[in-house]
């Protein structure tokens, strides 16, 4: 059947090239491409997060406080008892330079043994600084609890704090967070499955039925009829060499393609933490008329003193005076026209008058009203 198919689609396509050359028809402008290695991940390719625990020393009076951090204080006795010295039982070590921080790290994919990986470490207790201090041989642990590197060194801290007798203090940037560059090693390796299927799966980061049909056209006329088949509008699969040396060289040619973008979904994206509105080039207005104004309630509070004449036995009172005004702007109905592009959107909306905090509320308006042709993602 799938014979089949293929056979009538090209039968059809001949017919339409021929149909093209004998009338012509206007050219149009050509879409953009991409390539592929940008569009798509690769299933089983990823990267795995570690995370671990660890002590910092060295530091100079900015450690951890010990009625506060007791874990600190554990931590520090449990690894003297591991180099064969026992504390004293009660005592609590002295931890204004020590601190204890989190270790964690990316694996990379295809991660060997014997590598290095950037370690990024941060306080957990209340320590007021790393600045100078090393980190002490640290596991790193994946999800699984399996232990997968070992981190130590010196740290690298692009913050600092200083703090003055009186109580006045000045930080810059953030003195409790640093890095280690190459960091940690890796002793163990995460098991890929890149190489055990006779075909690879390729995930779309921006799933869209017409650009994974490009993407599948593409590869069909590169490398042969039904050696990619899309399974939905995220995932298509394709067949690749069994040989891993041969297939490490047909994934290289595959993410070298250049592929024709399909239309993206026309969105504007509000984060409402920062004020900040991006819309995309696709987005359309239709007709509305919009009304967006403030609502200001002002309090002004004042007192009056009552003063009773002379000689009538009467008490001076002091008296307040409450005045409450409400404005609610001086705004009137706005017509917004129809836009076809993105200029057209911005002029319109820029015509309201709207701030960045209103201009949420207005689209958002405009898009239950049915006017924006667009969807809204809050972030």
């Amino acid at each position: 059947m799938l014979k089949l198919f293929t056979r009538t689609v090209s039968v059809l396509a001949a017919s339409l090239t021929l149909l093209l050359t004998v009338a012509p028809v206007p050219v149009q402008a050509q879409s953009s491409s991409r390539r592929l290695m940008d569009m798509v991940d690769i299933m089983g390719v990823r990267s795995n997060e570690l995370v671990g625990y660890g002590l910092v020393v060295g530091l100079d009076g900015t450690g951890d406080k010990t009625r506060q951090t007791q874990f600190t204080a554990q931590s520090m006795n449990n690894m003297l008892r591991q180099l064969g010295i026992q504390m004293p039982e009660g005592a609590n070590p002295n931890l204004k330079n020590i601190a204890a921080v989190s270790v964690t790290a990316t694996l990379p994919p295809f991660g060997s043994p014997g590598q290095t990986i950037d370690v990024t470490v941060s306080s957990i207790g209340d320590a007021s600084s790393l600045q100078g201090g090393t980190l002490l041989l640290s596991q790193l642990k994946g999800a699984d609890g399996e232990v997968y590197a070992l981190a130590q060194g010196s740290l690298i801290v692009t913050g600092m704090s200083a703090r003055g007798n009186s109580g006045s203090s000045v930080t810059v940037n953030i003195p409790t967070a640093a890095r280690i560059p190459n960091g940690a090693i890796i002793e163990r390796a995460v098991p890929s499955g890149f190489a055990a299927k006779d075909y690879v799966e390729l995930n779309l980061r921006s799933p869209n039925f017409t650009t994974a049909g490009n993407i599948v056209r593409a590869i069909n006329e590169k490398f042969g009829p039904e050696t990619a088949q899309a399974e939905n509008g995220a995932t298509i699969r394709v067949g690749a060499p069994a040989d891993p040396s041969q297939r490490v060289a047909y994934m290289s040619v595959l993410e070298g393609m250049r592929i024709d973008e399909g239309e993206t979904i026309a969105k504007v994206v509000l984060n409402s933490r920062t004020g900040t509105v991006v819309m995309n080039e696709h987005i359309r207005l239709r007709s509305a008329a919009v009304s967006h104004g403030n609502l200001v309630v002002t309090i002004r509070e004042s007192f009056d003193v009552s003063q009773p004449p002379g000689f009538s036995g009467g008490d001076t009172v002091v008296m307040p005076d409450s005045n409450i005004v409400v404005d609610q702007g001086d705004k009137h109905l706005f017509m917004v026209p129809e836009g076809n592009s993105l200029q057209d959107v911005v002029n319109a909306i820029n015509a309201v008058g709207a701030t960045p905090a209103d201009l949420m509320a207005v689209l958002q308006a405009l898009e239950q009203a049915g006017a924006l042709q667009a969807e809204l993602v809050v972030i």
